[in-house]
């Protein structure tokens, strides 16, 4: 082992934290002490004394590195936050240890946004959340679907805005304040009611809904009303569902785990109002010698302390937790310092708090069997795919409309291009197009791009149909280019358009030197494949039914006094040359204009 021992002799007895890093210097584990040469010393002593997966960690270790902290609450807190950063394999492993979601709303810009993030600011906005469950945030939002129109652009509002509106306002999602169609105090009021829904004050909407159902009843608006009523619906949905009992202020974090073997589950579970409004869940494996105690420390540690996201969100005003481990009381002097005010960290030994200990611990159990957190549907995850393809890509709208293009040809013939049409993330195959390319480019998929989106634009204008929100080219930085100038040429600059290339699935954006790369996981990146193969699809469909006819009617074509009507005649009676080649001299001739002369001479020519 190569760790000088007489160095250890020299560590300070102080609080800190300690990296064991191998030979290339890889973090192998992070630990944290109130003494620093007692605690690190402790790993060098009698083997035997030691667990199997300490004696692994000790053969492994190289070097030792230490970071005096100021007290034991500082070591807590680095602690976490490098386990999350170097994720050192001796360290207790959680997987999908990912970011939640929130629900997010812009109170301070004038015409707010309501969205789901994984990124929590300091920005002046209400976060509601996290939601690792997500079945409450999507009733919740589909509350807020029915009731209101909030936009979900991401123009700076009032001082920028589109030409024309978007989708959205063609299907009633946005009452369109981008473009003065919608007024400031109309919207603002819409966002008071949403934050009132958010923070769990559904009862004081009844009244204000049944009265709208009434009036629209009263005045034969039927559909309004079912609207209304569907909205009911979900309102007591969503507090039926997300009720539990009252504790003492009502704001708390309840934390709990489960096991079984070598894996465990973690819940958080949110109670703002006496209203559970999320659960975080954390699955770990390859724990068998870890204490439950272990687990649950933790659990808290990179909840409350990892960059201090969770807490510094909506802090709750206590914590409660299944069980008791050694740095507890150094948690709630942490919490208190974060929130200025007092937050106790206890273990409930009787009464309602001991209760939503049991429910959170029904909640880890049910994540430990299940295997899956989410609940999400196909509309859900088409929704969330738009919505992170807006993120990932920085739009100003979410692409609702999505039209994408490809060209096909077979060695510079048959030329043709495709563009479909995706709506809400789904294909919309009523909207399919495909074009002959008219000029004479040849295999120049340059100019063959331009023409079909100019083609396309042009009588998606002369229609006045919805433009696209976003367009999607199958190739790179040429075939962009060649779509911009032609957006450009049409005054459709507000359009937003991308390439996607096969090869390494590389988005290009125009203005961009560099392209993006999406995680190969990310369901915006399973979007644009998506719709990038359908249109390569149906391009690729048109151009062999092309070739297919030039080459049957090449075939019929060189028979003397078989012109381009007759061939189609032939074609259509009996479906194929091999058909024309099988059928009998009588049959040919029984067709109208065709002699048993001309069928002897159709069947010489096809080798009968």
């Amino acid at each position: 082992m190569p760790v000088d021992r007489d160095r250890l002799k020299t560590l300070p007895r102080r609080p800190g934290v300690y990296l064991f890093r191998d030979e290339r210097k890889q973090v192998l584990y992070v630990g944290k002490a109130k003494s620093l040469r007692p605690r690190i010393r402790s790993y060098f002593r009698r083997e035997a004394d030691l667990s199997a997966k300490n004696r692994e960690l000790v053969r492994l270790i190289d070097s030792v590195e230490t970071i005096v902290v100021g007290s034991a609450s500082e070591a807590l807190i680095l602690e976490a936050n490098l386990i999350k950063e170097h994720r050192p394999r001796f360290n207790i492993l959680m997987r999908d240890d990912k970011k939640y979601p929130y629900i997010k709303v812009t109170v301070r810009e004038p015409f707010p946004r309501v969205f789901v993030t994984r990124r929590v600011r300091n920005d002046g906005s209400r976060y509601y959340g996290p939601y690792t469950s997500v079945g409450p945030m999507r009733q919740a939002l589909e509350v807020i679907k029915h009731l209101h129109t909030v936009r979900s652009c991401r123009y700076d509002l009032p001082k920028e805005g589109p030409e024309r509106p978007c989708l959205d306002y063609h299907i009633g999602r946005c009452k369109a304040p981008c473009v003065g169609l919608q007024s400031a105090e109309d919207y603002r009021g819409m966002i008071d009611e949403i934050l009132r829904i958010l923070e769990g004050d559904t009862e004081s909407l009844r009244g204000e809904i049944e009265e709208k159902m009434r009036e629209a009843s009263a005045g034969l608006d039927f559909e309004r009303a079912a609207r209304m009523r569907d909205v009911l619906a979900g309102l007591d949905s969503l507090a039926r569902q997300q009720r539990v009992h009252k504790a003492q202020g009502g704001n708390l974090d309840v934390v709990a785990i489960a096991r079984d073997g070598d894996l465990a589950a973690g819940v958080v579970m949110k109670i703002r109002s006496g209203l559970l409004l999320g659960r975080e869940s954390q699955r770990f494996q390859k724990i068998k010698e870890e204490s439950d105690e272990d687990l649950l420390a933790s659990l808290v540690s990179r909840h409350y302390l990892s960059s201090g996201e969770a807490a510094a969100a909506d802090p709750p005003r206590q914590v409660l937790l299944s069980l008791d481990f050694p740095d507890r009381e150094l948690l709630g002097e942490i919490l208190t310092e974060a929130t200025g005010r007092a937050v106790p960290v206890t273990v409930p030994r009787r009464g309602e708090k001991l209760r939503l200990i049991e429910l959170a611990a029904q909640n880890a159990r049910q994540v430990l069997e299940d295997r899956v957190t989410a609940l999400a549907y196909a509309a859900d995850r088409a929704e969330e795919a738009l919505f992170s393809l807006q993120d990932e890509l920085d739009l100003k709208v979410v692409p609702r409309l999505m039209a994408c293009f490809d060209i096909s040809h077979t060695q510079g013939t048959e030329t043709v291009g495709s563009a479909v049409v995706f709506e809400n993330g789904e294909p919309k195959r009523a909207e399919y197009r495909h074009m002959r390319i008219k000029g004479d480019w040849g295999n120049d998929d340059y100019r063959s791009m331009a023409e079909v989106v100019l083609r396309y634009f042009r009588r998606r204008i002369d229609e006045e149909r919805p433009i696209p929100d976003l367009a999607v080219i199958d190739g790179g930085k040429g075939q962009l280019s060649a779509a911009v100038a032609a957006l450009q040429e049409l005054g459709l600059d507000d359009v937003a358009v991308i390439a996607l290339a096969k090869r390494e699935e590389e988005v290009f954006q125009p203005g961009r030197a560099d392209p993006v790369r999406l995680d190969r996981r990310n369901r915006a990146l399973h979007l644009l494949q998506r719709i990038r193969d359908e249109a390569h699809r149906f391009a690729v469909r048109y151009n062999r039914k092309l070739r297919s006819k030039r080459t049957l009617k090449s075939d019929l074509g060189d028979i003397p006094g078989i012109g381009p009507q007759r061939q189609t005649t032939l074609l259509r009676r009996f479906g194929s040359v091999k058909g024309v080649r099988e059928a009998s001299k009588q049959e040919i001739a029984r067709i109208p204009g065709f002699s048993e002369a001309l069928a002897s001479r159709i069947l010489t020519y096809l080798g009968r």
